[in-house]
């Protein structure tokens, strides 16, 4: 079944400068574009909380920038 969407002009620009050949159909790189959105590999569940553990680091403050790693490592 196909269907008609409507996109506004910018887009439509957009997926024209993503076209691999010029005659490429905007279903052929919606779809590529879609299949590279997916992720074959999910996080895991202890990837998920170490983020949302640093996360809550930065938003509480405990960071610190490049340049006090190195003053701390005595880097250059």
């Amino acid at each position: 079944m196909e269907t008609t969407i409507q996109v506004k002009k910018d887009l439509k620009e957009k997926l024209n400068s993503l076209r691999l050949y010029p005659n490429e159909s905007y279903d052929s790189v919606i779809r590529r574009l879609s299949e590279l959105a997916e992720d074959e590999e999910p996080l895991s569940k202890d990837t998920i909380e170490r983020i949302e553990m640093s996360l809550k680091d930065v938003k509480e403050g405990r960071v610190y920038t490049t340049e006090e790693v190195k003053k701390r490592l005595n880097i250059a």
